[in-house]
């Protein structure tokens, strides 16, 4: 029987993109509100902080081993923000399209020179839920911000985030380009190269 490993995240687009990553751990991937995980706290000003609670919280819910991601777009004009509250710049309820009619807000007047923005992804696999020794993956994924939203695919900021040595915004491109340049692409094949490294799957008593 393959070993399962609970993807904590219930943002169903991220789930999809994710699970296409890890794809060649050949596991049985399975998202944690299948388990009746909720979403954990994200209280943190940081992305591993975050990361790390929500894979441990998944973890300990369901007894199995979980990954987890915080990501998000930092802005170098807005001191780095939005940061961890990507998903809730524009305030609550989550909305990509108010986030990014705010982020376009809040960049009037800034020119192009200054729009220089990051997409950053950290990863976490624990073991367990008391995992002393978590792998942790990160990557970040360059553009620009644009005034106007470009591309039906993708989420996120992907309409506002403009790539240019291909002249496209991630949200123009298809999903299996988005993996080979994304942040959490970048991050995931970090995270594989570790996996290849050192065991994954022992039962806590063998640490």
């Amino acid at each position: 029987m393959s070993q399962r490993l609970v993807l904590a995240s219930n943002n169903a687009k991220k789930a999809f993109e994710m699970q296409t990553l890890l794809a060649p751990l050949e596991l049985e991937i399975v998202p944690q509100a299948r388990l009746g995980v909720d979403e954990a706290e994200e209280p943190h000003f940081t992305f591993i902080e975050n990361a790390l609670a929500k894979a441990r919280h998944a973890a300990a819910v369901t007894g199995l081993p979980a990954i987890a991601d915080d990501s998000g777009l930092c802005v170098a004009a807005l001191g780095g923000a939005p940061g961890v509250l990507s998903a809730r710049f524009a305030g609550e309820p989550k909305s990509d399209e108010r986030n990014n009619l705010f982020l376009i807000e809040q960049l009037s007047g800034v020119p192009e020179s200054e729009r220089n923005a990051w997409y950053y992804c950290c990863l976490v696999l624990v073991r367990h839920a008391d995992d002393p020794c978590p792998m942790i993956a990160d990557g970040q994924w360059h553009g620009l911000i644009l005034d106007v939203p470009r591309g039906e695919g993708g989420f996120g900021y992907d309409p506002l985030f403009w790539l240019p040595e291909l002249k496209k915004s991630a949200a123009e491109l298809d999903s299996a380009h988005k993996n080979d340049l994304s942040h959490r692409g970048i991050a995931m094949r970090r995270l594989l190269e570790r996996l290849q490294e050192q065991p994954l799957f022992k039962k806590p008593e063998q640490f």
